[in-house]
């Protein structure tokens, strides 16, 4: 009987329906996925497009992401104290607003910090262009448009089969090696050539949607959303070793690799629980005896494709997408990441924690380990930190491994970091601690012993 079933609902498909599986699908993998050249630097349209965006608006991206801030802030606190009608009535109102007092905190303090770092007021350590300025006037515009475009496109890679197409293809490769469904393939690669922030963004949907569990969904966001490919090549033009790029890269991956297969092995993310958002217990993923792997997964994306109810509707849920980043997330980032960055400036903790790498890294034969120590830790507070300390240090095999362990740790908390703490994945920031300290640990050796081979 299931076979007939399911033959019948192959054949009762027309070729439209395979169209609007295939269309929109297409043009997601093209806006998010597939790299091309703009003089000379690789980078995907939404990447283009959130930086023609960033050229456009220029100066006034930061008054417009300290008034989104501030906004998400009081509409929050008004929702918390007053629960008026307008917001309490709205299901997607009363999700954005009515949130947790340790949120409403966070969200005040990112308005506080904005408006510190727009207007120059308070104390410097807040607004310094190391700190709250740093985020306001670089990260906050990005991010803004980044948002924009991945929230509106985001649908075409989620709403229209291409998820269901990957998880029927690559379970059988995600799941022994990953712990993750084959849907997961394309957070990797939307990450991997565009955007770690995309991924987070991407992995988050999907959970709240109730495609992937506690455990891996916190999987995900925290050992696949990499950094792109685009910062890559950031960090080593600013490290002087372009010469270097292709083993530098690689050195990347095969680190990057390592961790994948061992950290979701290990607490805290091998505790966390296999069910969904909603508490149901996790579902095993299978194919149909009587079909392939790409039957069965064409014929699930297809009938998804047809579950739209309009393209209003994905218009629609496109922009609350936008929305929930913008007013949602990007206070989170603010909040959270200029506390990251004060600590980092104007205290000598990431100095302190940083000294146990001094007779590692000597054991390992690393050129100037004490230079070097320095940069072990402070990358949790801002990916470019470590970049910018150990751009100093003479030794190039130095260099290249700092490059490279800044790169593999990808808990930033003045972006991946507090991207994950202000969506609704589950992780905490004790969890970002611990996850951030084992990519150090297991990512080291790797790339110490391919730097050896290198230099």
């Amino acid at each position: 009987m299931e076979k007939q079933t399911g033959l019948m609902d192959k054949e009762s498909f027309k070729t439209l329906d395979y169209l609007q599986f295939i269309i929109p699908s297409v043009i997601g993998v093209l806006l998010f996925i597939v790299p091309f050249s703009i003089n000379g630097n690789f980078t995907i349209p939404v990447a283009s497009l959130a930086g023609f965006v960033e050229g456009l608006l220029g100066g006034s991206l930061p008054y417009i992401g300290t008034f989104l801030i501030t906004v998400s802030a009081l509409l929050s606190l008004i929702a918390k104290l007053f629960k008026p009608g307008f917001i309490m009535d709205s299901l997607f109102l009363e999700k954005l607003f009515n949130v947790s007092w340790m949120w409403q905190i966070s969200r005040l303090l990112g308005a506080l910090f904005s408006l510190s770092a727009l207007f120059k007021v308070g104390g410097a350590a807040i607004w310094s262009e190391n700190t709250g300025g740093l985020l306001l006037y670089d990260l906050i515009p990005l991010l803004f448009a980044v948002f924009l475009f991945a929230g509106l496109f985001l649908p075409l890679l989620l709403d229209f089969g291409l998820l269901e197409l990957c998880g029927a293809l690559f379970t059988k490769v995600m799941r022994p090696l990953f712990k993750l469904p084959g849907r997961s393939s394309i957070d990797c690669l939307a990450s991997w050539l565009g955007d770690g922030t995309i991924g987070v963004l991407l992995t988050n949907k999907q959970y709240e949607d109730g495609f992937y569990t506690k455990k891996e969904a916190a999987i995900i966001g925290t050992t696949f959303s990499v950094v792109s490919i685009t910062f890559t090549i950031v960090i080593v033009n600013y490290l002087k070793l372009d010469q270097y790029f292709a083993p530098f890269y690689l050195t990347i991956v095969l680190a990057g690799l390592v961790c994948a297969l061992l950290i979701p092995r290990i607490p805290p993310l091998s505790r966390k629980a296999n069910t969904y958002i909603n508490g149901e217990q996790q579902q095993e993923e299978s194919t149909p005896q009587h079909q392939s792997q790409f039957q069965w997964g064409l014929q699930q994306a297809v009938r998804k494709a047809k579950q739209n109810q309009g393209y209003s509707t994905i218009i629609k849920g496109g922009l609350q997408n936008v929305f929930d980043m913008w007013l949602g997330v990007l206070p989170i980032v603010m909040a959270i990441g200029t506390l990251a960055l004060i600590i980092a400036e104007y205290t000598p903790l990431f100095t302190i924690i940083g000294y146990p790498f001094i007779p590692l890294l000597e054991w390992m034969q690393i050129p100037e380990a004490a230079a070097a120590s320095e940069t072990m830790v402070v990358g949790f507070a801002d990916m470019f930190l470590p970049a910018i300390i150990g751009s100093g240090i003479e030794s190039e095999m130095t260099r290249f491994v700092v490059g490279c362990i800044s790169i593999t740790q990808l808990i930033y908390m003045s972006e991946v970091g507090g991207l994950l703490l202000g969506s609704k994945l589950p992780v905490s920031f004790l969890d970002l601690v611990i996850i951030f300290i084992l990519r150090t640990i297991i990512s080291l050796p790797v790339i110490v012993v391919m730097a050896h081979f290198i230099f």
